[in-house]
This record gives C-alpha cells, structure tokens and sequence, in this order.
C-alpha cells in the first residue's frame, strides 16, 4: 500500500504510514466499544452499582459518537488532517490512562467520553484520508482495511477482553489500548501530513442545536428501549423529540448554504443504497456481539473465558477477510460480494434460530465464523461503492453520515434484540406456569425459575435472530439495485 498523493506542488505523502496510525487508533476505538460487554457484571461488583448505572458506559460511549457524528463533517473542513488527528488520539489515550486509573464509577464514565470523542474525530478522519489518498479504482484494498476495523475490532472486544479479564483485570483492558494508541500517536505525529482542503464553511448554531437534540434523543430512546422496555415514558419521550429534532435538522440543512450536513449527497443513488446496507449490517453487527457472549454464558453455561474463545475463530477469520474482500471488490464490483454475502447472513441468521440449550457449541462457532466471513463480503463493498460516488467536495459530509448511522443503527440493533429477547423470555416462562405480569426481573427472580432460566434465554434469542433474518431479506432485495460506480460518472449534485 506505497500509494502516495499530491499535496501541493513540492509535497508528496506516503499513504501506508498515514493509513496505519489510522487504522490503529480507530481499532483501539471500535474495541472499546464492545470489549467492556463482557465485563460488566464484574464492574458491578467492583464498582458496586447497579445494572441500570453499569449500562452508561456502553450508552454514555454510544451517545457521544452519535451526538458528535453530524459535527465531524463541518470539523474536517475547518481543521487540518494532522490537527484532527493529534486531538483525536490525544482523547482517546487521555481516556484510556484515566480509565485505567480509575478509582470510581464516576471517573470511569468520564474517561468513556474521552474515549468516545477520539474515535467521533477517528472514523470520519479515517474515511476521507482513504477517499483522498487512493483513487476509485484502488479504493477498495485500502477500504477493505477499514471492513477489518469495522468489523473485526468489535467481534474481537468479548473475546480479548475476556483473556484479559480472566488472566489480569479489567483495567488493563484500558492499560494496553492507551498503549497502542500511544504507538499510532507517535507513528502520526511524524508522518502525517495535511492532505484535505479547508474551506472553514459558516458554522450554523441551531443546526448544531438540533443534531445534538435530534441524535442524542434518538440514541438514549433506542438505549433505554432495550432496559426499559418500549412503552416507557421515558422512552417514548425521547424517542419523539428526537424524531421532531431531526425532521427540523433536516429542514434547516436544505434551507442554509453552508449546512454542518449536506443531505444533498442522497441525490446519488448508489450513496442512498449503501447508506441502507450500512445500517442493516451494522445492526445485525452490534446486536450479535451483544447476544452472542450472553447466549453462551446464559444459554449454554460458558464462563467469560470459555465464551470469549469460543468467539476467537469466527474474530479471526473477519480479520483475514476484510482486506481480501477489498481486492476483489477492486476486480469485480459490488455485486459479485454483497448478494452471495447476504444470502449467507441470511442463512446464517435463521440457522442461529434454531438452536437449543443441548446444540454444541461448534454449531454455533461454526455459524458466528461464516456470519462474520459473510458480513466482510458485505459491508466494506456497499460503503466503499457509495462513497465512490459523492464528488470530492462530498467527502466530508459522507463520511459524518455513515459514522453518525453507524452508532444509530447499532443503538437501534441492539434494542430491538434486548427487546425480542425479554419478551420470548417471559412468553416462554409464562407458558411453563410462572406468573409474569409483572415482566422478567433477574435480581428478583422466583427460585422455582432457575432450571427454567437457560431455555428461555434461548427461546428468547431466537425471536432476535428471526428478525435479523427477515432483515437480511430486506437488504438482499435492496442489494439487486446496486450497480458499480465508475470515477468518470462522478460530478457534484
């Protein structure tokens, strides 16, 4: 990957070290999102707090990259590549070295927010270098790279966490990513060079002020759905003003000059399809990494250690995968991928459905190593054919979109799965005889309940997989539309 790009007229940038200090602070980023799952319930303990407070250091971290998703579009064409990229890593390590030291819940939630406001700077800086520094035709290589940050950093947090958690601590979950974001700090500072165009476009306040209304209600209703059930106050609430905001965000983007989030890049219709997949593989993405630790150690008896093997196989075939499906995305195009991709998932999806607490466990590994094998042939594909759409001029502005749907369609992923599982839980214990009306509540559970507990946990995620798969249908129908980009159809809207 020795690609190099002009800057100006004396300045040539190598792109391999500039795209793996990249690759290295947005893996340690998607990492930490998934990697604390797993430990929790020890958190709890520790930390000596509850389910509903443990919960915000994975929706603290998800509402700080969606609240600061749309603002990254106007940040790229206000700030230099390297300006972006130094504050970025310097939260994410700031975060981590506090996390680590972390004495109290309290600090532990605020170094989350550090964290999170790196990789919300991170990813969309990540994507416009890649659109910058490599042309259509080569794109796809240097995208696959960041499939495997996508999807294997993610698939990897149970799994390393859980080595991590079982030989040492949690805090060194935290003591070994501020390490390696350390690296890709000091591998930046020396080779990364501006390579973006500042137009410092006119910042527009109430845009702002309806983004962050409009995505931070969104996810917390979304966050919340999943603990407190649908028809929560709270909520609906939320989920209202949300909606409300972002219908009035859109307005105001169409109506200004300078909008912090040009809509306008859905007037291509490639763009619009992979926007769509995107959010459909990202729920399915989030949502497995949320059910599948739970269904070994609810459903079938593993401890952290044993579920967080289990799921090594399936980590490490997505990262051999990623940057192989970019080459080929590069031969063949995007439907040769995604179509055979899909139809994979959906089997997959529909195959997880049908499991039972005696199912073995390498039916399972089996199924979670062609899910994420499929998943590589279908994300890095859809985003990498859209974004080759959108003229240079739209690079920021995609990339803010697919980084905010990013964090909005897992939030959403991951409560509609907490949801369908509650509630085949309590269907499938009401029907053993057991008076759920009051719903399903672990810390005070009927010890009559226990032998029936693994089962329903099954019973429940099955309604969750079933979903999945009526989804992939959904996106397999859309995937048929989808035509390769050629660079010389490219001109602004």
């Amino acid at each position: 990957m020795e690609a190099s790009i002009q800057t100006d007229a004396t300045k040539q940038v190598k792109a391999a070290p500039v795209l793996i200090s990249l690759l290295l602070g947005c893996f340690i980023g998607m990492f930490s999102e998934t990697a604390l799952n797993i430990a929790l319930p020890e958190l709890m303990k520790q930390l000596q707090v509850g389910p509903t407070t443990i919960q915000w250091l994975t929706t603290g971290y998800m509402l700080v990259l969606g609240i600061l998703g749309p603002v990254s579009g106007l940040l790229l064409q206000w700030f230099t590549t390297r300006q972006l990229f130094i504050a970025s890593l310097a939260f994410s390590t700031l975060g981590s070295i506090i996390a680590g030291l972390a004495p109290n819940f309290e600090v532990l939630l605020a170094a989350r927010f550090f964290q999170a406001a790196g990789l919300a700077l991170l990813l969309p800086l990540m994507l416009n270098a890649i659109l910058i520094l490599f042309p259509p035709e080569r794109r796809g290589a240097a995208m696959g790279l960041m499939g495997l940050v996508l999807t294997f950093a993610p698939a990897s947090g149970p799994t390393v966490a859980g080595l991590i958690i079982d030989k040492l601590s949690w805090h060194w979950i935290f003591w070994i990513s501020s390490t390696v974001l350390f690296i890709a700090l000091i591998i930046g500072i020396i080779f990364l060079k501006n390579i973006s165009v500042i137009t410092r476009p006119k910042i527009d306040l109430l845009s702002l002020l309806l983004s962050t209304i409009g995505f931070g209600s969104l996810l917390f209703g979304f966050s919340k759905a999943g603990e407190n059930g649908w028809s929560h106050v709270l909520v609906i609430s939320c989920l209202i003003v949300g909606v409300l905001a972002l219908i009035l965000f859109t307005w105001r983007q169409f109506s200004i000059t300078s909008p912090i989030m040009n809509l306008r890049t859905f007037r291509y219709p490639m763009f619009s399809l992979s926007v769509v997949l995107f959010i459909v593989v990202m729920m399915l993405l989030m949502s497995s990494m949320l059910l599948l630790p739970m269904l070994l150690q609810n459903g079938l008896g593993k401890n952290v250690l044993q579920a967080g093997l289990l799921l090594l196989p399936g980590t490490l075939i997505s990262g051999i995968a990623g940057p192989f499906m970019g080459k080929l995305f590069d031969k063949y195009g995007p439907r040769r991928l995604i179509i055979p991709g899909l139809i994979l998932i959906g089997t997959v999806m529909f195959s997880f459905s049908t499991i039972t607490v005696n199912t073995s466990t390498t039916f399972i590994v089996g199924l979670h190593c062609l899910f994420l094998l499929a998943l590589s042939m279908v994300m890095m594909p859809a985003q990498t054919n859209g974004m080759n759409q959108l003229p240079a001029e739209y690079y920021p502005h995609g990339t803010a979109i697919m980084s905010t749907l990013q964090q909005v369609a897992g939030a959403i992923g991951s409560a509609l799965a907490m949801t369908m599982l509650a509630t085949g839980q309590v269907r499938y214990l009401h029907d053993q005889g057991f008076d759920m009306s009051n719903g399903f509540n672990l810390a005070q559970v009927d010890p009559a309940m226990l032998e029936y507990l693994p089962s329903s946990f099954v019973f429940g995620i099955k309604g969750a997989f079933i979903f999945a798969g009526c989804m992939t249908i959904l996106a397999l129908f859309i995937s048929f539309f989808m035509k390769r980009v050629k660079p010389s159809a490219q001109k602004a809207g």
